[in-house]
């Protein structure tokens, strides 16, 4: 045994670290803050908005997807239990009763009963090493949950934004169609007292049109977000219907997000998490697969009691034992064992690129929605300009038109520019709340986890390596 002990090779704990190049900060500097570093536990709070929170709340609990990977959890967390197991011997009772009869002879009874004991001795880690896998698969479930809540959140804030701003846009419409029917009823006035041809009614009747034209799409959109949402939160699809009937201006994030180092954020994104974890298992399991090409050592053994009459069993009986120690070493399988190890080492290296790809998917994720963010805010800080200026020249063209200094064309233009950048407006407003979820989102925001993981990390050339 111990030559063979001596003989054995055995794998590292870990994977040689695969070093990731993290930069030490944002590209948008103007967006990081270097203290303060704001809390993403429950970051659909900072919108300020009851409804929300509650949707979002009520998402988390009775979400399906949220419940199929709690149970899934639950499920890793008892084949754990079952690979720890291993580790130990096992114990099984026995009791039986027999009668037999043969030819004119008295049937004879026989009782007996017995305990059987069994282990394997684990010297070269075979089960260790499932173990180790389990608990690294445990631990990737549990970081796969956290990834699912983290998307759940963001897609219930994502809809209810949507919603909102499809509410505001129609009440924009709303608002510029009673404005185009005032019109055109003023034109048609014009027109029957000879001041204007009827060409300018036909006009104005043909943009009063096309804004009622544009009111339907919009109703349908709030209804199927309505419909989105009660899904999300478990309900049937009508369900919230009435609850967001009312509407209700879009929830706007606080504008004082404070963001961590990048190598912190990866720290925090359960994908990545679950993508170190993934690695983990598969080495183990790797070990694993080295370790059945190894002798497999077991102790055996049993003891019972046989009697022919249950009296005599119970007053002694004839005492059976027995030890047996079994040690079984693979000579020739084709080089089967070899092919299996070979096949887990490809899978272990499968599982290396995809945590490089996921590292690499968080850190643009979060580089975009800091640049949408940016160029939202700037996009609707012009449209609010230019909103504001396109209804001064509705209401000018309006009065110029009433006085007979411009003609139609002018007020029907001003009238639909003025409609054109209000909806923008509206639109632009919702992108920027979107873009704040998208950043809690790809910031890891939604989840807490109670694991505590060190990393080799620097701020000023950061590399990232797996977590042990």
């Amino acid at each position: 045994m111990l030559l063979l002990t001596g003989c054995a090779t055995f794998r590292p704990d870990r994977p040689e670290p695969a070093a990731i190049d993290v930069p030490a900060k944002w590209s948008t500097n103007e967006a990081v803050g270097k203290s303060e570093v704001t809390s993403l536990v429950k970051w659909w709070r900072r919108f300020n908005d009851p409804l929300l929170v509650k949707l979002v709340d009520a998402a988390l609990q009775a979400n399906t997807s949220v419940n199929s990977a709690k149970a899934a959890l639950i499920e890793a967390r008892a084949l754990q239990d079952v690979a720890a197991a291993a580790l130990w011997p096992t114990v099984d009772g026995s009791a039986s009763v027999q009668r037999s009869k043969s030819g004119h002879n008295k049937a004879i009874n026989n009782f007996s009963v017995g305990l059987d004991a069994g282990w394997e001795l684990d010297i070269f880690g075979k089960n260790r090493s499932g173990l180790s896998a389990a608990e690294a698969t445990a631990q990737a479930s549990e970081a796969s949950l956290g990834d699912i809540q983290v998307s759940i959140s963001a897609e219930v804030a994502i809809d209810y934004i949507t919603l909102r701003s499809a509410q505001s846009r129609l009440v924009i419409a709303n608002n510029n169609l009673t404005s185009q029917l005032e019109t055109l009823q003023i034109t048609e006035w014009r027109t029957q007292a000879g001041l204007v041809a009827s060409l300018d009614a036909e006009q104005a009747r043909v943009s009063a049109e096309q804004i009622r034209a544009q009111i339907p799409p919009l109703q349908t959109s709030i209804e199927q977000l309505s419909h989105a949402l009660a899904v999300l939160t478990a309900q049937p699809p009508a369900s919230l219907l009435s609850l967001l009937a009312v509407s209700s201006p879009v929830p706007q994030a606080a504008n004082n997000l404070a963001l961590n180092f990048p190598a912190e954020t990866l720290r925090q994104r359960p994908d990545v998490r679950a993508a170190e974890h993934r690695v983990s298992a598969d080495l183990a399991l790797l070990a694993q697969a080295d370790a059945a090409r190894l002798p497999n050592f077991n102790l055996s053994g049993s003891l019972g009691l046989s009697a022919l009459t249950l009296g005599s069993l119970v007053s002694g009986g004839s005492v059976v034992s027995s030890l047996l120690a079994n040690v079984a070493m693979p000579l020739f399988d084709a080089g089967s064992r070899r092919a299996k190890v070979r096949a887990q080492e490809a899978v272990l290296e499968q599982s290396r690129f995809t945590y490089q790809a996921t590292v690499l998917k968080a850190l643009q994720e979060v580089e975009d929605a800091l640049v949408a963010l940016r160029g939202d805010l700037e996009r609707l800080s012009r449209l609010s300009l230019a909103a504001e200026a396109a209804g001064n020249a509705a209401v000018m063209a309006r009065q110029r038109y009433d006085s007979g200094l411009v003609d139609f064309q002018t007020v029907l233009e001003t009238q639909r520019s003025m409609l054109s950048t209000q909806d923008s407006v509206a639109s632009a407003n919702a992108d920027v709340s979107t873009d704040h979820v998208r950043l809690y989102k790809a910031l890891g925001g939604g989840w807490q986890t109670n694991v505590n993981t060190t990393t080799t990390l620097s701020t000023e050339k950061t590399k990232w390596n797996y977590l042990p």
